[in-house]
């Protein structure tokens, strides 16, 4: 099998003796009310409650006269403890205990008479309680409310001595998130209580959320609450103080209700129906090896998997953001005949560099989330083949890291890739494209690498001709140097190639896809409070740089700068001064606080300096008009020699991850189109020389004519820019490439999610001008799309482009095409 589940923990195993311990220890002594209770036949109530993030396990069971226990499996001991018991018969929701095991917190409902517990009766309670257990001693309500609650104790990263305070999380099924901060003082020697029990600071951490996840391991929530229909993911970071940071929040295309409301990883839900899991959606967040290094870039991965409603018995459709790349796929794989009936839902399962999507009894889908480009580096398998009933069928519930949880069985594992399972299957698979996943999924593993490359080497002397869309001993070279590497950092995607296949245009059997840009999380810096205070103090920051600039420039400015926003380089330089600023502020005692932050401006003002001092000095020794240069006509020995200087400038800097002169970036490009032919104006391009501004591609659409040679140019350009920006210059062309481009995009925007129709049997021609029958349906179809989605198809700037714009394109580019 492709997956090895490797058991971490076992109810059965590693509770059920001890507790049986117990009982008979118990019998013995005569004792009552003071253990665990008399089991006796009721071992079926005993299920896992939580998993905490120092990977103990917490779970309940009741004994023959419905007493509530309430037990703790130490991982790293491997023994059992017993924290409380609640002589009533009651249901618990919830349970979280803090890493100090002193305090215990837990929601409980009553117990219905046929034992089922979705909904609360009318009248009853939901009790959250926190109850002091070392020893067991006071009892505190912190909520009855006639609504479920979810109760997570935070966990310091770094556990050492006790914690003073301890900070309980409560998820209420009202949409709402709470923190408490709880005081523990010591007393009589090592009683812990709670100080000031009555009155509890509590605060607000999130609200109107439909969908809430809780990350264990790295101690972040993930949320989605929808503004004006819109799904919008949030991030909070919590630490081991009061503080908790908004890390980022990002725009997710996905159908959400306002009236759903889901929780991942609170616990063990076993409140759903869980027979009708695969008429669900599902949603889920994982994240690898993930850090900020500054506000801009992410380390790592961060993916959301998302599967909607299943409304089909012929297909199966899941999508899978990949926020560190900047772009989603939305994945459908083909389920068979129309017999096989889908009883399960969709499990996601992380794997570190892969990401698993599993439909028992249909497919397993292993993705590369590392490299997600092209579809042959994920291993996609189908139809009868033993792997795709490899896992329990049972749901499971994929915690941080490649920790599973069989809530059913209460069973705990690793999952890891079977790297003898995958050898043996490279050596019987005759796909080309599973050959190049498997051989990467097999390197992945690791282990040891000698035996490894001896046997892939074995099988590449066998199979050498076998394999018609790539070369296997280009392929083994370069991902076996890639892998070997991995292990010494995280972000060796960005420094060594991982594949000597850089386009995959073959169909992957069973699975189609569609590949869309999505908008790149707007990153918190970590450290700070909520948002928009933040990013308006940056910016402010950046103004009052170029102020100090203004102010040091006595003569007027021959070097045309600062003629436009560069929101980019502002953001730059204003986070420069706010962490410059504080680590001045961590290092200078005793200097007062306006005194470091003009430091701070002045340090950076000068590093900005010190490169217009640099661009002045050139643009006078070359005699160069202060004004911009216009892109047509041909440029001067002096206008090539400047953009050198700035060509070595803009490397200098790179190097140092220093801000740059807002309008740097558009003056080189302007003097790059000037002074290099077009073949090296795009290698400078695409190899990150020269950065295409939306400023700069607005002045050559204007500034140029379209000559054969400045249609060429334009046209270049045009297609490396990203989407959004090169729909806007589009619309600043006129000419039948730019309408050819606009009506692609505006077809492939209505055509998404078109459903096709009974074709009509009537034309009306009076709608259209030319008598051309495939033109003319197809332009129907367009027009019909567009006025049963008015409102959902239109957008800024738009309103102009329809189904006339696009046959009216069409004709021309035909036109052009016939050269009439």
């Amino acid at each position: 099998m492709a997956l090895r589940l490797v058991s971490d923990f076992d109810l059965r195993k590693d509770v059920l003796p001890w507790l049986r311990a117990q009982r008979v220890a118990s019998a013995a002594a005569g004792a009552r009310g003071g253990g665990p209770g008399v089991l006796e036949n009721n071992y079926e109530s005993l299920r896992i409650l939580n998993v905490e993030r120092n990977g103990n396990v917490i779970y309940t069971y009741k004994d023959n006269k419905g007493n509530v226990f309430f037990g703790l499996y130490d991982c790293q001991t491997r023994q059992n403890e017993h924290l409380y018991t609640f002589e009533k018969d009651l249901h618990v929701v919830s349970c979280s205990v803090n890493s100090d095991r002193t305090l215990l917190a837990a929601s409980l409902v009553h117990s219905t008479k046929e034992g089922r517990k979705n909904e609360l009766q009318p009248g009853s309670k939901c009790l959250t309680l926190l109850v002091e257990i070392h020893p067991v001693n006071n009892v505190k309500v912190l909520k009855a409310v006639d609504s479920y609650i979810w109760v997570q104790f935070l966990y310091p990263h770094v556990e050492s001595h006790p914690l003073p305070e301890n900070h309980l999380l409560l998820v209420s099924e009202e949409k709402y998130i709470e923190k408490f901060h709880i005081q523990v003082i010591q007393e009589d020697g090592s009683r812990v209580v709670i100080k000031d029990s009555g009155h509890l600071p509590r605060e607000r951490v999130a609200e109107d959320f439909v969908w809430a996840q809780w990350d264990m391991s790295e101690q972040r929530l993930y949320y989605i609450d929808l503004k004006k229909s819109r799904s919008i993911l949030k991030c909070l970071q919590f630490s081991a103080d009061e503080k908790f940071n908004l890390m980022f929040e990002a725009p997710l295309d996905i159908t959400l209700s306002d009236s759903g409301f889901k929780l991942v990883n609170f616990g063990c839900d076993d409140l759903q129906d869980q027979e009708n899991l695969s008429k669900h959606l599902t949603l889920c967040v994982f994240t690898n090896h993930t850090a900020l290094l500054n506000t801009f870039l992410l380390l790592g991965s961060l993916c959301v998997c998302y599967s909607p409603k299943f409304d089909s018995w012929e297909k199966f459709t899941y999508s899978v953001f990949y926020f560190h790349k900047g772009h989603g796929k939305t994945f459908t794989a083909a389920l068979g005949s129309v017999d096989s009936h889908v009883t399960k839902g969709l499990t996601f399962l992380n794997l570190d560099y892969y990401l698993a999507v599993y439909l028992p009894g249909h497919f397993f889908h292993l993705l590369n989330i590392q490299h997600p480009d092209l579809i042959c580096h994920s291993l996609f398998l189908t139809g009868n083949s033993e792997v795709v009933d490899m896992l329990p069928h049972s749901p499971l519930q994929s915690l941080s890291g490649s920790l599973v949880l069989d809530w059913c069985s209460g069973k705990l594992y690793r999952a890891l890739l079977n790297q003898s399972y995958l050898l043996q299957f490279l050596w019987n698979t005759q796909l080309d494209c599973e050959k190049m996943a498997v051989l990467h999924c097999v390197l992945s593993c690791g282990g040891d690498r000698r035996f490894l490359e001896a046997k892939i080497i074995q099988w590449i002397s066998e199979n050498i001709s076998a394999c018609h869309s790539f070369d296997l001993i280009q392929e083994f070279i370069i991902a076996s140097s890639y892998w070997s590497m991995c292990p010494e950092t995280s972000n060796m995607d960005k420094l060594l190639p991982y594949s000597s296949v850089l386009t995959w245009n073959t169909e992957i059997p069973g699975i189609t896809l569609v590949t869309e840009e999505i908008a790149l999380p707007f990153m918190k810096k970590t450290g700070r409070r909520r948002s928009m205070v933040y990013v308006k103090n940056i910016l402010d920051n950046a103004t009052k740089v170029i102020s100090n600039l203004e102010a040091r420039n006595l003569e007027p400015r021959l070097t045309p700068l600062f003629q436009e926003a560069d929101n980019h380089q502002r953001l730059l330089m204003g986070l420069m001064v706010s962490e410059l600023k504080d680590h001045l502020l961590r290092h200078l005692q005793g200097v007062e606080k306006k005194k470091i932050e003009q430091m701070a401006l002045d340090y950076v003002s000068k590093l900005l300096d010190l490169v217009c001092q640099i661009m002045e000095t050139s643009w006078r020794k070359h005699s160069l008009h202060p004004c911009v240069p216009h892109f047509s006509g041909r440029a001067s020995a002096a206008e090539f020699k400047v953009f050198h200087i700035m060509t070595r400038i803009l490397e200098a800097t790179k190097s140092l991850f220093l801000p740059l002169p807002p309008g740097f970036h558009t003056l080189h490009t302007i003097l790059g189109v000037h002074c290099l032919p077009l073949h090296n104006l795009l290698h400078y391009i695409d190899s990150g020389v020269l950065l295409l501004t939306e400023t700069a591609v607005t002045r050559l659409m204007k500034d140029l004519d379209n000559t054969e040679k400045n249609e060429k140019l334009k046209f270049s350009i045009i297609v490396r820019l990203p989407p959004l920006i090169g729909q806007k210059i589009c619309r600043l062309w006129d000419h039948p490439m730019s309408s050819n481009i606009i009506s692609r995009n505006h077809v492939k925007r209505l055509l998404q999610n078109y459903k096709k129709k009974p074709p009509s049997s009537v034309i009306h021609k009076s709608s259209f001008s030319v008598e051309f029958l495939p033109l003319n349906y197809f332009v129907e179809i367009l027009t019909d799309i567009e006025s049963s989605n008015q409102a959902l198809y239109a957008f800024e700037g738009h309103d102009n482009v329809d189904a006339k714009f696009v046959e009216e394109a069409a004709l021309k580019h035909t036109m052009m095409l016939l050269g009439l």
